[in-house]
């Protein structure tokens, strides 16, 4: 077993400088090296696809364990995002054009993956007019017609720069579940996510359940940035009063020492306190782990899931 390097503990005001060290991980996060045939098989079905992914671009721990399964979260519309998150280790810049036959290649890819359920997400584009919405639709519609049995969650942009109306067009193509993460705590926007507005981010996932109330609905937080438990206890409150489905709470990990540092590591019993505490609000699903990720055993949560609202509605 081989560690993989992981953050420093450091103040807020230090964050995203070149002096955040990153001391020794607790005892509770560890991961395997990538690796073996199943791995292997993943890795070269992408390659011959030429098909980035986020679990190499922002460095997931746990892509050793879902490559060996032939899971893999493809990035769509490119590897270079035009916000510059300080927790994200993915290139910001002036992306490329967009690529007219990627929303092909994902299709082709996830029907060579044999995958029953697949997540797609992107980088921020918004240098687009729509950002990204019609690639991300077109992307759907490309996977339902190689892969009809297969269910499909998008996690994507805020949309922040466009016309409200552009998130309907990413609704008509009818994913499964429509996923956005809020990242953090409204309070530390300012330095995790400056580029982005914690209450747009809310507004636009109470938007999907307003166009369609049967569609899923999913967000995420990390902690361990310098948040205390009542700014996650009231996260949580938020995204119910934007009636989320389910919830998905992981450990910040420090991608590099010009990232914003770690300000402590959660401990496994913290997680199951913030579980609890979320399913007590009336979360239809809760995964909050340290290596809790959002697409992490995403295929097998979303079978939950739909137990957990048919039970909801009586018929289980």
């Amino acid at each position: 077993m081989r560690d993989l390097k992981i953050p420093g503990e450091r103040h807020p005001e230090k964050a995203h400088r070149s002096d955040n060290a990153q001391p020794k991980k607790p005892s509770w996060i560890r991961v395997r090296a990538p690796g073996g045939e199943g791995y292997n098989s993943t890795h070269k079905i992408l390659r011959e696809n030429n098909l980035p992914t986020v679990c190499e671009e922002a460095g997931c721990p746990n892509v050793g364990e879902c490559w060996s399964r032939g899971h893999a979260t493809m990035m769509i519309m490119g590897e270079i995002c035009t916000r510059g998150c300080t927790f994200c280790n993915v290139a910001t810049g002036r992306p490329d054009a967009l690529d007219v036959f990627e929303p092909g290649r994902v299709a082709d890819a996830v029907q060579k993956l044999g995958l029953k359920h697949v997540v797609i997400t992107s980088v921020d584009r918004d240098d687009l007019e729509d950002g990204g919405a019609e690639h991300f639709a077109q992307t759907i519609r490309a996977i339902r017609h190689r892969s009809p049995e297969s269910t499909i969650e998008i996690l994507t942009p805020d949309f922040l720069k466009c016309d409200p109306k552009v998130l309907e067009i990413v609704l008509e193509a009818k994913p499964d579940v429509f996923n956005h993460n809020l990242e953090t705590v409204p309070g530390l926007y300012p330095t995790v996510r400056p580029g982005a507005r914690y209450f747009h981010s809310l507004r636009l996932l109470q938007r999907v359940k307003e166009i369609d109330p049967t569609m899923f609905t999913k967000s995420g937080i990390m902690v361990g940035l310098g948040e205390d438990r009542q700014g996650v206890l009231q996260a949580m409150d938020d995204m119910r009063s934007a009636d989320i489905d389910f919830l998905t709470i992981g450990q910040y990990l420090q991608p590099t020492p010009k990232h914003h540092a770690v300000e402590r590591f959660v401990t496994p019993e913290e997680f199951k306190s913030y579980e609890k505490a979320a399913y007590g609000k009336g979360f239809l699903m809760v995964s909050a782990t340290p290596l809790t990720r959002s697409s992490y055993h995403a295929g097998d949560d979303f079978e939950r899931l739909r137990s957990a609202r048919l039970k909801k509605l009586g018929r289980a």
